[in-house]
């Protein structure tokens, strides 16, 4: 070094390494360590890189340290100004709604686009009468085509005056007196799925129009979309401006924003990123009311559960339980993989004619309950696909058996995907959330019977073709003493002495 700068200091007469009191007669002063503290008017010194008659010698005065201080915390705030502008991602996930996926009727199912007044009344109605609202089902949503084909001149949607005569403030405040929540739909493109005006740079006008009605919920649609010259953005940039929309509005109001349900189909992998913008988002095409597509939705989904948990869900679609040609075993295994996989629950049935057989579903309040575990936001996955390799993507046989947690202990699903009753075997430990040396008591949560004590193992026999059993096993305490083999799974089962288990 040249000795130029303040902190070095060439030397050949006294040299102090380390905190060590090992120091030569010339500088007694710093023989009680490196960082002695000093009078103000001295330095502490301290070599750097001794050698052969020459050394480096660090000299520290306030001076010095001081300078050395402002250097660098100049040179930070360069680096720090000097990075890419990066701006704060849209926060819709922690705005205080949606930590659990959630439950009502939707119009879309059971009427498509012939829908008015008279019938949201009825149906909200029929949900309090029924008991389906006391489960948790609180949301009126009305889908497609409630609107006139053109907008205001002033630009504004505006509710079809044949259907809803009314207006839409006084047919929500009916609704809200009923202690129910009211949804509506609009599409991120130029106009809905059914050619109604879209959303599509009216996002911040819409989203306060329909707060101003008085709805609670937006389910955001993905058809006619700009040509990419004029979008310029993306499937995520679309529905970010729809998120931003809300948040914008919520903040400038004070009012809680909308609950915000992505249906863009699955397209672009939503559940990668729609969290960031909303509560739910759709994972695959329109749900239809027979086994082929119910199957093929459950497939797909279950190599997703993870991304499910507290106020993000993957939205399966409207439930089809008392739709089409559904067998009774059919849609109890439909509404138990979407209950179990924390999709929203959305009844899309006719509720003026309702079966005792579909209600029985549909009210099932242990099944509801996995869906609404306050505790739990996890999904069910599966631990074993059963009739096909693990990890196949089989659009009509897909996993057969699953497991997740819940505050009361571990769910199992066996789905029998056979077109002919089977029995159905496993072993606990295959679920991760089991323990070894345990035995569970076991649950039917669609019988409503304790089942006894499940060791090691359990088969669940007859289940019928396309249907389903679900279990809730509770720890019952160590397994029965010597209990054989010693392990439940024999893989790498080795005594203490070494010996492998065979």
């Amino acid at each position: 070094m040249d000795g130029s700068h303040p902190l070095y200091q060439d030397s050949t007469d006294y040299a102090c390494f380390g905190g060590a009191s090992r120091c030569s007669t010339q500088n007694e002063k710093c023989r009680h360590g490196l960082f002695s503290s000093l009078p103000n008017n001295q330095a502490q010194v301290y070599n750097a890189s001794p050698s052969k008659g020459r050394s480096i010698t660090i000299v520290l005065t306030h001076r010095s340290i001081i300078m050395t201080f402002l250097t660098l915390s100049f040179a930070a705030l360069l680096a720090y100004i000097s990075l890419p502008f990066k701006p704060i991602a849209t926060v819709a996930l922690d705005n205080g709604i949606g930590k659990l996926p959630f439950m009502g009727y939707n119009t879309w199912n059971a009427y498509h686009c012939d829908i008015d007044e008279d019938l949201i009344l009825q149906t909200a109605q029929l949900m309090k009468s029924l008991g389906l609202a006391d489960l948790g089902y609180e949301h009126m949503n009305i889908d497609d085509c409630w609107a006139e084909k053109n907008r205001s001149v002033s630009g504004d949607l505006v509710a079809n005056a044949t259907r809803f005569p009314s207006g839409f403030n006084n047919l929500t405040s009916q609704i809200h007196d009923l202690g129910l929540k009211a949804g509506i739909y609009s599409d991120s493109g130029w106009f809905t799925c059914q050619l109604y005006p879209g959303s599509y740079l009216n996002e911040a006008r819409d989203a306060e129009q329909f707060q101003n009605w008085g709805f609670d919920l937006l389910k955001y649609d993905n058809c006619a979309v700009p040509f990419d010259e004029i979008i310029d953005l993306g499937m995520i940039g679309k529905y970010t401006r729809m998120a931003d929309a809300i948040a914008n509005l919520s903040a400038t109001t004070g009012e809680p924003p909308l609950l915000y349900s992505l249906c863009q189909w699955g397209r672009e992998q939503p559940w990668l990123w729609a969290r960031k913008l909303g509560q739910t988002w759709r994972t695959t095409d329109d749900i239809d009311a027979d086994w082929e597509h119910l199957a093929s939705i459950i497939n797909q989904n279950s190599f997703i559960t993870w991304a499910s948990d507290f106020y993000g869900h993957n939205d399966m679609d409207i439930l089809e339980v008392g739709n089409g040609n559904l067998t009774f075993d059919e849609a109890k295994s439909h509404f138990t993989a979407w209950s179990l996989m924390k999709s929203p629950l959305l009844i899309g049935t006719d509720l003026t004619a309702v079966t005792n057989e579909t209600l029985e579903v549909l009210m099932n309040p242990e099944i509801i309950a996995i869906n609404q575990d306050p505790v739990v936001g996890t999904s069910i996955s599966p631990f074993r696909w059963g009739i096909n390799p693990d990890w196949t993507f089989n659009a009509t046989h897909p996993a057969q058996y699953w497991s997740g947690q819940s505050q009361n202990g571990t769910i199992f699903m066996l789905l029998n995907v056979l077109d002919e009753s089977a029995d159905m075997f496993f072993n606990l430990t295959e679920s991760p959330w089991i323990n070894a040396g345990r035995q569970y008591s076991v649950r039917d949560l669609w019988t409503h019977t304790n089942n006894g004590t499940a060791v090691r193992n359990f088969t669940a026999n007859a289940v019928p073709a396309h249907g389903v059993v679900v279990l809730l096993a509770q720890d019952a305490g160590p397994e029965p003493a010597g209990t054989q083999p010693p392990c439940a799974r024999p893989e790498w089962c080795i005594d203490q002495n070494g010996t492998l288990v065979q």
